[in-house]
């Protein structure tokens, strides 16, 4: 049997259908309303009629087509035109249905949707109300993430740049995450096992479903104002299929761990998937268990690694030790260990000797100082002005100035000079000067 749409739809049969005989022998259909001039029908009796003609006849549909003339006004509502290559119609999604998308529409996208025609009896047009609508090609959920992942990405929040190393040995810890969910409970046994002393802070969320991320966040949140500070921010939960992780998609969840303050570790329970909270925290962690794991440090890997250096540090003091005491059987042979008084000795007699040869040597050069002076001296005496009076010459000079007298225009009569002989000043005043 050959099933159409239309079947299920409720669509009348076409007029045109040539009429069984037990369908002829009916009986006959009162008229339609406004068949008659008399009795004409008002524009909005005719809006109404077809509208509960359309609402009788056509039961909610899929519909396929691709959006245009999309808007979405403070009301909520969303209004869009959905066309193929031939034809269009209007459509409109009220807000209770536009909040439950999630993804966002725009113009371009082919869409499937799912509503009732209805007539718009103010303009006496007809459109569809949708109450679903999902992408052709893509699942609503991936073309969300999708479209949340590349605006998001512009922004910066994934950036590389931006991730924080984790501290190596962290002491307070918070986990955001269901406190009766396995997840919890897988962490803290390894937490147990690998680092006993670390201190874990639940803070309670839900992980799952409507108002899941909002709780979340405000976990998060929450986590920045705890005193003293955690170390590290686990925010996490066991697997789930896409739907179920989706609120670890949520563009609240994602500002929340990229505004953290703390070092944030991104621990839900998927391996292929990748959520936005991977993506935003400084690390990311396939499974809660793992995160634990990378976390904490192992305590019997870290005394083997104290015990590894307590071996190391105690050979190297042994060949330290060794190697001095070699060293100080080299020095106790030595000389001048041996009988240290004997080489200040022979040192004693070295100073006498470089005593004794620098006297000597300042004898020697004061006797040649000596000679040296005494023939510097001849030579000036006998270059002397004085030996040159002893001859009977004599200098005059002006008493006023000292100034040798040279030349007879250097006095005049009446003119005051001394006169040096050998061994006297004389002292006279000038008469008359000749030439």
């Amino acid at each position: 049997m050959t099933r159409f749409l239309w079947d299920d739809a409720g669509f009348e049969p076409d007029p045109r259908t040539p009429k069984t005989k037990r369908q002829e022998s009916a009986a006959p259909k009162p008229p339609a309303p406004g068949s008659d001039p008399g009795t004409p029908v008002t524009v909005t009796q005719l809006n109404t009629w077809i509208a509960a003609a359309i609402d009788e006849k056509i039961k909610k549909i899929w519909i396929a087509g691709e959006i245009s003339d999309y808007s979405q006004p403070r009301s909520g509502h969303i209004y869009l035109t959905l066309k193929d290559e031939t034809s269009q119609i209007r459509a409109v999604i009220w807000r209770s249905a536009a909040e439950r998308l999630k993804f966002q529409l725009e113009d371009g996208q082919s869409v499937i949707g799912y509503g009732r025609v209805d007539v718009y009896s103010p303009r006496g047009s007809y459109q569809i109300v949708l109450d679903k609508v999902e992408p052709q090609g893509i699942g609503a959920l991936q073309l969300a993430f999708r479209q949340l992942h590349d605006r998001m990405a512009k922004q910066g929040f994934f950036d590389l740049e931006k991730k924080r190393p984790l501290p190596a040995f962290p002491r307070r810890l918070g986990f955001v995450t269901s406190p009766s969910g396995a997840a919890l409970q897988d962490f803290l046994e390894v937490a147990k096992r690998r680092w006993p002393g670390i201190e874990i802070i639940v803070i309670p969320s839900r992980v799952q479903g409507e108002g899941a991320a909002d709780e979340i966040a405000k976990g998060i949140e929450i986590a920045q104002r705890l005193r003293p500070k955690l170390d590290v921010l686990v925010v996490g939960r066991g697997g789930g299929s896409m739907e179920d992780l989706w609120c670890f998609n949520e563009e609240v969840v994602v500002r929340a761990i990229a505004s953290s303050k703390i070092p944030t570790v991104s621990a839900v329970g998927h391996e292929i998937d990748v959520t936005l909270c991977d993506l935003a925290a400084d690390l990311r962690a396939l499974t809660p268990s793992e995160a634990a794991e990378r976390i904490l440090p192992s305590q019997e890997e870290l005394h083997g690694v104290l015990a590894n250096f307590q071996g190391r540090m105690a050979r190297a003091m042994l060949s330290m030790i060794e190697h001095y005491r070699i060293r100080l059987d080299g020095l106790r042979h030595r000389p001048v260990l041996m009988r240290p008084d004997e080489t200040i000795q022979r040192r004693i007699q070295r100073l006498d000797e470089l005593n004794l040869r620098l006297d000597q040597a300042v004898d020697r050069r004061l006797v040649e100082l000596r000679h040296r002076l005494a023939t510097q001296a001849a030579t000036l005496e006998a270059l002397s002005p004085i030996r040159t009076l002893h001859r009977g010459y004599s200098i005059s000079r002006d008493l006023e100035s000292g100034r040798i007298i040279r030349d007879a225009s250097m006095v005049k009569a009446g003119q005051t000079i001394e006169t040096q002989i050998e061994d006297s000043l004389i002292e006279s005043v000038v008469s008359k000067v000749r030439k």
